[in-house]
């Protein structure tokens, strides 16, 4: 088993929203992002992935198996955090930790108890009174703690402080150094898969914008920021994607071409959000 994740032509309508033949794998060992703005279809293919949602077309194979066929099989091997946790608001962890027993087979009491001491997490408090940031990291342990080949989390961090945040992605650090796992991560927060993705997709109104690494997106474009009189004097065939602001042009370039010498214009660096920004908007 090469991918964790094999989806070929996937496709979902609704009456205002449509996903357009989705294709990508998620190797094994690798964190996968999807990275997009609300609404793009980033939860609808992962609702598609958990067999939430019944697809109109398309193959989903999870450790080679259907995802439809052998959803069981599969569920036992997968954690998962979505924005509705689905654990009742007035259960404390002592009451989740004695359902996870009865209703999993793979379940870790001792490793649940150790990420709750761990992170400082009330055991006997109900979690309607827990934080945003601590409610989150109850979900991760709760999806880590049957020790699962694959995560799949839905805007794990969003929302959250940058202290709570940054703890969060070094939990799923920690997860990806068993090389048999892998991760399948949504977000709208560029610099969380900056840290953490290995490939990262970018989907906009249903369609899979670029399938790339992480490594390609961040070392082989540079941004240009210019005049409208230096934009007109760029060849067409010399960028990617610009975007005009009110006071300058943001234009996407190759790194392989030499904006300095050939048109006197400096570059830098962009970060996965202006590429994102321009892609979508540009």
């Amino acid at each position: 088993m090469n991918n964790s994740v094999a989806i070929n032509g996937l496709r979902k309508k609704y009456e205002d929203f449509e996903l357009k033949n989705i294709t990508f794998d998620i190797p094994k060992g690798h964190v996968v992002g999807i990275l997009g703005e609300n609404g793009a279809g980033k939860t609808t293919t992962i609702k598609a992935i958990l067999n939430l949602i019944r697809k109109d077309s398309g193959n989903i194979n999870i450790f080679d198996l259907d995802n439809i066929k052998y959803e069981k099989e599969i569920k036992e091997n997968i954690g998962v955090v979505l924005d509705d946790s689905f654990l009742p608001n007035y259960y404390t962890p002592l009451d989740i930790n004695k359902l996870m027993k009865i209703i999993h087979k793979n379940w870790n009491e001792k490793l649940f108890f150790e990420y709750m001491d761990k992170f400082s997490l009330p055991k006997n408090k109900k979690i309607k009174f827990y934080s945003k940031g601590m409610f989150i990291k109850l979900k991760i342990f709760v999806a880590l703690s049957y020790k699962p080949k694959l995560l799949i989390l839905d805007e794990p961090t969003s929302g959250l402080d940058p202290i709570a945040r940054s703890d969060i992605l070094d939990i799923f650090s920690d997860y990806m150094k068993n090389e048999e796992n892998s991760i399948l991560i949504s977000s709208h927060i560029t610099t969380d898969l900056e840290r953490l993705a290995d490939e990262i997709i970018l989907i906009n109104n249903g369609e899979v914008l670029f399938n790339k690494t992480r490594n390609d997106l961040l070392n082989n474009y540079l941004l240009v920021k210019c005049t409208e009189e230096e934009f007109n004097k760029i060849s067409r065939g010399d960028y990617i994607k610009y975007k005009k602001n009110r006071f300058e042009y943001m234009v996407l370039i190759d790194k392989n071409i030499d904006f300095k010498s050939k048109y006197g214009l400096n570059s830098i660096k962009p970060t996965l959000e202006n590429i994102m920004l321009l892609y979508i908007r540009g």
